[in-house]
């Protein structure tokens, strides 16, 4: 029994062993069958530059979920491209829609602020947004910056017309009642030239605001006001203080308007005050000659009427006068006749009509005229005032062309200005330095006369100045009370006394009695 059951063993032990390999080998086969269900496409991704990618280790992700690996990086046959092998998941099949988009995720710094810290610690890896378009594609073109709104956001997009780009850039914030709630997407040169469109989207909820009146404007993110009761200073985030950013509201007595639709297009103001303020209307060219410098007035000036703007200057130039063949100073400027109205509450008629033109040439021929007025003093920067001048010459105003003359007054501040550049010009051609030459010879002389003043005369007359004093001296002490001088001179003046006293009344005879003298005294 023993032997039989030894080799029963024995005939069982070498099945047993193959067993091992072939389970190695059956799970090598699901391994490999599970692998291959499980891998998805392979697209190529082409990059500027590899930007620290690794094959086989670099990561394709989608909000933090792994969805591919880099399988090879390659370049381009014309050496100008990095091209990235990437194969996706199974479960990533959406990625190769034809508008999906990838971009390598790296610590940046833009004017969104500081993105793709975690590629500090495991390194760069590639971000991917799936598209929507039904069309499949093998092959992308990579993004060089992180767009700036994924396809999911929910939002709008509009598009603002501006006459430069200023300080804005992808990422630039957009608020709304001080909240941010958007973001600049891109921008580009108008089919003009002479313009910029700015992308602009808006998430939701906060899109509903936006409505077919909606008024767009630059925010710097400081604002300082001037005013009576002191300095008022208003700031944004540190965002658009550093890089600017944009703001849009709409009108308080604005009528409610429906929701704007993607794409819509608006105007971008450059503050909040040119944004609220109502619109200006068909503007009125007017052009003025002045006599005077225009050092100081620039394109852009704002004209003024009795303080209120209505205006702005377009051209400065340059002309001959061949009649009076002198050179000409002629100021261009738009101004806007719907301010006046609009302050006026239409009362102020148009200026195009029968009843405008009459009212304007009227107020020309009360004193209506142009001139030049400083705006800052320590720019030095001027502008345009229409004002009366009651006391101006007579003058007309020329209404039957397109562009309207205006007749002018001089600057009585400039004019001072102008003295006074005279004044100094004439101060410089006065000879100060040979006066000062001349003066200081003078003193030099009178320095040499005092001089010999001193040694020659001053010690004489110092001399004569102490003999005199002594002799005061003596004077003193001789006529000092209890000297015999002074005792002799006292007793004679005693022993007159009576002698003054007969005199006195012998005088006082004399004058009762004048006969007497030649008479003689009555009784003898």
């Amino acid at each position: 029994m023993r032997e039989g059951a030894s080799h029963s063993r024995a005939r069982w032990l070498p099945s047993l062993v193959w067993t091992i390999p072939l389970v190695a080998a059956l799970l090598g086969v699901v391994l490999i069958v599970r692998s291959v269900n499980s891998r998805g496409p392979t697209v190529t991704i082409s990059f500027a530059a590899a930007g620290g990618l690794e094959r086989g280790k670099t990561r394709i992700k989608c909000k933090s979920v792994d969805i591919g690996i880099v399988r090879a990086i390659r370049l381009s046959h014309d050496l100008s491209r990095v091209l990235v092998t990437v194969e996706l998941t199974r479960d990533a099949e959406k990625f190769t829609a034809k508008d999906s988009r990838f971009w390598v995720v790296a610590p940046r710094v833009g004017a969104s602020g500081v993105s793709g810290l975690s590629a500090l610690l495991n390194g760069p890896y590639i971000e991917a947004d799936a598209g929507r378009s039904k069309q499949q594609a093998s092959d992308f073109v990579g993004l060089e910056a992180p767009p700036a709104v994924t396809i999911d956001e929910k939002g709008h997009r509009y598009r603002l017309h501006a006459e430069t780009l200023g300080a804005l850039d992808v990422g630039s914030p957009i608020f709304y009642r001080r909240d941010r709630v958007g973001q600049v997407i891109g921008y580009s040169i108008g089919k003009d030239g002479a313009s910029v469109n700015v992308d602009v989207f808006v998430k939701a909820p906060f899109d509903q605001y936006v409505m077919t009146s909606t008024r767009w404007w630059r925010e710097s993110g400081v604002k300082v006001k001037i005013a009576s009761n002191g300095v008022n200073i208003d700031t944004q985030s540190l965002a658009s203080i550093l890089a600017g950013g944009l703001a849009f509201e709409a009108r308080p007595d604005s009528p409610p308007q429906p929701q704007a639709p993607d794409n819509t297009a608006f105007t971008l103001a450059a503050n909040q005050a040119e944004a609220m303020r109502e619109p200006d209307g068909l503007p009125l060219r007017v052009v003025m000659y002045f006599d005077q410098s225009l050092r100081g007035l620039a394109v852009g000036a704002p004209v003024d009427f009795q303080g209120i703007v209505i205006g702005e200057v377009t051209n400065i130039g340059i002309g001959y006068d061949r009649r009076a063949r002198t050179l000409i100073m002629p100021v261009s400027m738009n101004v806007y006749p719907q301010r006046l109205q609009r302050l006026s509450h239409g009362e102020f008629p148009e200026t195009h009509s029968i009843e405008g033109k009459a009212a304007m040439k009227a107020m020309v021929a009360r004193g209506l005229r142009g001139q030049l007025r400083i705006a800052n003093v320590l720019t030095g920067r001027l502008y345009v005032a229409l004002s009366l001048f009651p006391e101006a010459k007579p003058a007309k105003a020329d209404f039957d062309h397109d562009v309207i003359e205006l007749p002018t007054v001089p600057s009585k501040v400039l004019a001072l200005q102008s003295q006074a550049g005279e004044m100094a010009a004439k101060l410089d051609k006065v000879p100060l330095d040979e006066m000062g030459m001349n003066l200081n010879t003078s003193l030099q002389g009178m320095n040499r006369k005092l001089t010999s003043l001193s040694n020659d005369v001053l010690p004489p007359l110092s001399d004569a100045l102490d003999a005199t004093q002594q002799s005061l001296a003596g004077a003193g002490v001789f006529l000092q009370q209890g000297s015999p001088f002074h005792v002799e001179v006292h007793q004679s003046l005693q022993g007159l006394t009576p002698t003054l006293q007969y005199f006195n009344a012998m005088a006082d005879y004399l004058e009762r009695h004048p006969e007497s003298l030649l008479r003689g005294k009555s009784g003898q």
